[in-house]
């Protein structure tokens, strides 16, 4: 039987010491589960490692790792997602190497991306897994990089085989981060740094207090789904539920199956996924889910949108979903990944801001059903470390209820970029000019962390705005594209929702703005008028944001590029329109 109440943990400073402690206190409680599903229609097979049963394969892992590399040696993980990869994460920590958490290379649309972090990270091993072998050996056959099958190293390997010391100020694995055209930037995250933001995490969520299990689909190369699903489990020894993140964009009910069979579930997903389900879950696959259970729901997109929240819930009410599960968050690769997040248990935060006035960087109130209101949801407050809005130019803080950037310190900033020292001063090494007015963490000096997000507190709720490098700036007035682009998809049903792109680009005049969709997979291009959509998102951007559009560009599915965590590339789309490969599209 399982226990559904850990006993608590004593403070390690690495994962894999966790991994140890788990295992020799609670060897046979589950660990890792794998819930795969091999056939279209299939309910799910799930693969299992207890806690004993991970931590020896974690050490012949990193034994075999031993043999072939030297300590600081970074190791790429080529696995798809599963238990073998938890297990090499672990393993490549527990060698003292670096671990750098990737994908195979059959992945869709992420292959020069693949091509390029590997340069950058120079891995002087890689890790897989048997099903995956034969395309991950092709790929690194040109470096000439050896493959290690985690499934094929035999449990013997373990043997005799002695852990070196842990460094806990030692990086522990690179997180490559996503969404531009410039080069790959790895952040250089410690053992220190992941097991602090474990930490913040567990405690922002209530999962320090009140046992939880963690079901996750988002991709274990990805920040958050790599400490939600992977490192925070393993500091509080809770079981973690993994599924594919193909198998939930073919089926999104498997989802929420999962959250529904396990008590106090927690789990996160983006915007799109919450819409996603909201739409294409059946009303006969309701019927089959009780979501009663379920304890956090997090929401990590910049910004959040209310109205996601308030459609997800309005669909599974019925289910037994708690309105107050919902945990608008905030957080960046270079933070390991959480910042900010809404408690559990607390409704909320909306925040109705002029979209005028916003424009010029004050957040100031709004009617919630004036048609030109910029509806946001507040991320709530830190997750113990410490956040100032700031003046991006001069430094300066700046008070409630003024946009800037947002800017963090705390344990569980990275130490900088991998191989890139100007890069790391300039994002890692910002100072302020001033010290923050009644700063809730206290005042502490140092350097901090620049995030590159817009923000500003009001009520105590950090409140994300959108990019500083997606700003669309017109006749001196800014414009969030994500409020464009949500303009843009409410205004005829053939944009396809989350799949758009607004962006500035060069003009004898200025700075013209233009908006790419892709159209909805439920509808054929050719059954589709298009100028009457180019005619009805023109109108409707020229409404609400007094912008004229200079071009509407309607693509197929799928022709909106994203980053490696699901999230549209405004930077890579704004590329591919200023050399013309979406000349085949059709503009209006």
């Amino acid at each position: 039987m399982d226990s559904r109440r850990p006993p608590l943990a004593p403070a390690h400073r690495t994962l894999p010491e966790y991994v140890r402690h788990w295992a020799e206190t609670t060897p046979d409680r589950r660990a890792f589960t794998f819930v795969d599903h091999p056939a279209p229609h299939s309910r799910g097979v799930h693969r299992t490692l207890t806690w004993q049963r991970l931590d020896l394969r974690v050490r012949a892992l990193a034994a075999r790792l031993t043999e072939q590399a030297e300590p600081g040696a970074r190791v790429a993980l080529l696995c798809p997602q599963g238990t073998d990869y938890v297990t090499g994460f672990l393993a490549a920590l527990a060698a003292g190497m670096v671990a750098v958490p990737l994908y195979p290379p059959g992945l869709p649309g992420h292959g020069d991306r693949l091509v390029g972090v590997m340069a950058d990270a120079r891995p002087a091993i890689v890790v897989t897994t048997s099903g995956a072998l034969e395309e991950v050996a092709d790929f690194c056959e040109r470096a000439r990089v050896p493959v290690v099958a985690a499934d094929r190293v035999p449990d013997a390997a373990a043997r005799d085989w002695q852990a070196p010391v842990p460094d806990p100020a030692a990086t522990a694995y690179l997180q490559y981060t996503s969404g531009s055209t410039r080069a790959p930037a790895g952040v250089e995250i410690t053992h220190a740094n992941v097991v602090a933001n474990a930490r913040q995490a567990l405690t922002a969520y209530g999962a320090d207090a009140h046992p939880v299990t963690c079901v996750g689909w988002l991709p274990l190369y990805h920040d958050m789904g790599l400490v939600l699903s992977v490192a925070a489990p393993v500091v509080r020894g809770v079981p973690s539920v993994l599924m594919d993140p193909a198998a939930f964009l073919r089926e999104p009910a498997r989802w929420l199956r999962l959250l529904a069979a396990h008590p106090r579930a927690l789990s996160a997903a983006p915007n799109f996924a919450y819409d996603y389900c909201s739409s294409a879950v059946t009303e006969a696959q309701k019927a089959e889910l009780r979501l009663d259970g379920v304890a956090v729901l997090i929401n990590g997109s910049e910004p959040v949108r209310p109205g996601t929240a308030d459609r997800f819930h309005a669909a599974f009410a019925a289910q037994g979903l708690a309105a107050e599960v919902h945990c608008p968050s905030y957080g960046l690769a270079e933070a390991t990944v959480f910042v900010c997040a809404a408690r559990p248990g607390e409704p909320l935060a909306r925040f109705a801001l002029d979209r005028d006035a916003l424009a010029t960087g004050k957040a100031l109130p709004a009617r919630p059903d004036d048609p030109r209101a910029v509806l946001l949801a507040g991320c709530g407050t830190p997750a113990g470390q410490r956040v100032r809005i700031v003046d991006p130019v001069s430094g300066a803080v700046l008070s409630e209820g003024e946009v800037g950037e947002i800017r963090v310190q705390g344990p569980n900033v990275g130490r900088g970029y991998w191989n890139n020292e100007p890069q790391t001063r300039r994002v890692f090494g910002s100072t302020l000019a001033e010290d923050a007015p009644g700063d809730c963490r206290g005042d502490s000096p140092g350097t901090w962390l620049r995030t590159g997000d817009l923000g500003t507190v009001l009520d105590g709720q950090l409140i994300v705005t959108g990019r500083l490098k997606d700003l669309i700036v017109v006749d001196g007035r800014n414009h969030y594209p994500q409020d464009v682009e949500a303009t843009a998809q409410d205004a005829h049903a053939a944009v396809r929702r989350d799949r758009l792109a607004a962006f500035g680009v060069p003009g004898g005049a200025g700075e013209r703005v233009v908006v790419v969709a892709e159209h909805a997979r439920t509808t054929r291009l050719a059954d589709i008028d298009v100028p009457a959509l180019t005619r009805a998102v023109r109108a409707a951007v020229s409404a609400r944001h007094g912008l004229r559009l200079a071009d509407v560009v309607l693509v197929a599915p799928g022709a909106v590029p994203r980053t490696s965590s699901g999230k549209v590339s405004r930077a890579l789309t704004r590329a591919r329109y200023l050399e013309g490969a979406y000349a085949a599209g059709t503009a209006g």
